[in-house]
């Protein structure tokens, strides 16, 4: 249920891989900065992809025009915007063509969703998000689902995900949500809530986007990708939608700015959000997956999150899964389902500043032991040789560590196990 971009420093990677291999993160956001070449990124790709036990969302904002990763700046080639293919063009083969073009190049690259069409009408064609930078196909609402649809089809030949958005349209918006509180109470128009419902109609089932919309008329407190009101009672209940609702970044400003970060989590789940998307994978120096991980967990204990809403959300997620992803790297083989050969403990836990960790072996093998940060980053690398059956200790020593939570990352020949540690000074 987690989406995260990543930074290019190696903390930042570090905590990236540590959540796909032990907290089984769902998904990474690719933004400007991560995409250097062609070959880079597909090595990339293929690296986070053979990590993953359940295979990745590897997504991209690969609209056309000026939101487009892949560009002339690393590789690739300039593209037509929405506007100009929707109402400048205004022809299906030219539409067909641009999209299939750069669904070619995601392929290649190793993505396997496109955070893309944009399906807000051009009501305001000076919006700042959206007219004002030609984002969307045209002010006709039939014409926006015919270019939405021949664009979607050609990313799902070669079964890569899209997702419509922004739900339920940014098109008529005097502000942009990257920047600030959006309220579309007095612009909104029903008509573009058209596009969608065409689409719907048409047994569209990939994912939906949802806008950090405020309409007054819908919800007095929250905006759309917060709001039951809004992605329940009429995406799903009304328009009938089954697919996966993704949010737009939840560190966007409209956010940020006027909801706390566990309010926001909390909030969206609720809502009937499928997939929480964030720009970052570090939040306060820490992996934010683990953060929301322990919050939502905290909150399904306490029955502020229904143990219902998550299973629906991950049924959603898998069946998104099973119907596009490929995951590209011939050489993958997932690790779930291995059989539970080793155990891991150490004592005294919580510690300070040394504690004895032992290891249980069934049958001899092959054996590597890690300490990581609460980030991921490897701190020490206590073991690397082949062991006999049997119970080994050895002692791990954190003098110069500060406190906090390590992990004690242990691999052998068909086998991994993390086991958590407490440091206390």
């Amino acid at each position: 249920m987690v989406m995260v971009g990543f930074g290019t420093n190696q903390t930042a990677k570090d905590s990236l891989l540590f959540d796909i291999q032990h907290r089984n993160l769902g998904g990474s956001l690719f933004l400007g900065y991560n995409v250097k070449n062609p070959s880079q990124i597909k090595s990339l790709n293929t690296e986070l992809q053979s990590q993953a036990a359940t295979p990745l969302f590897l997504a991209i904002d690969q609209e056309g025009g000026i939101v487009a990763r892949l560009d002339e700046s690393n590789g690739y080639k300039e593209t037509y915007n929405h506007y100009q293919l929707g109402t400048e063009f205004d022809s299906e083969d030219s539409t067909r063509a641009v999209a299939a073009l750069m669904a070619g190049w995601l392929n290649d690259a190793g993505f396997n969703m496109n955070l893309a069409p944009v399906v807000d009408v051009n009501v305001n064609p000076h919006s700042p998000a959206i007219g004002g930078k030609d984002r969307s196909f045209s002010n006709d609402e039939y014409n926006v689902y015919l270019h939405a649809s021949w664009f979607m089809d050609e990313f799902h030949k070669l079964n890569i995900a899209t997702s419509l958005k922004h739900y339920p349209g940014h098109g008529s918006a005097l502000e942009d949500s990257h920047n600030g509180f959006t309220d579309i109470t007095d612009t909104w128009e029903d008509r573009e809530l058209d596009p969608f419902k065409f689409i719907i109609e048409n047994g569209y089932s990939d994912a939906i986007m949802t806008g950090h919309l405020f309409n007054e008329n819908w919800d007095t407190k929250y905006p759309a990708s917060l709001s039951h009101y809004a992605i329940t009672t009429i995406l799903r209940d009304s328009l009938g939608f089954d697919g996966v609702v993704i949010s737009d970044e939840l560190f966007m400003d409209a956010i940020e700015n006027n909801y706390g970060l566990d309010e926001a989590i909390v909030e969206t789940i609720n809502a009937g959000t499928d997939i929480l998307l964030f720009s970052t994978n570090l939040y306060n120096g820490k992996s934010l997956p683990g953060f929301i991980i322990s919050l939502v967990t905290e909150k399904v204990n306490d029955g502020t999150i229904s143990n219902e809403t998550i299973d629906e959300a991950y049924n959603r997620i898998m069946d998104l899964k099973d119907l596009r992803i490929i995951t590209g790297n011939e050489d993958y083989e997932p690790i779930a389902d291995l059989p539970k050969n080793i155990s891991v403990s150490n004592y005294p836990n919580p510690f300070n500043p040394v504690t004895t960790i032992s290891v249980t072996l069934e049958k001899s093998s092959e054996v590597s032991v890690r300490i990581a940060n609460s980030v991921g980053q490897i701190v020490q690398n206590l073991e690397k040789s082949r062991w006999s059956a049997g119970t080994h200790t050895f002692r791990f020593d954190a003098s110069n560590y500060a406190s906090g939570v390590y992990f004690v990352m242990l691999d052998t020949d068909n086998n991994r196990q993390v086991h958590k540690m407490l440091l206390l000074k």
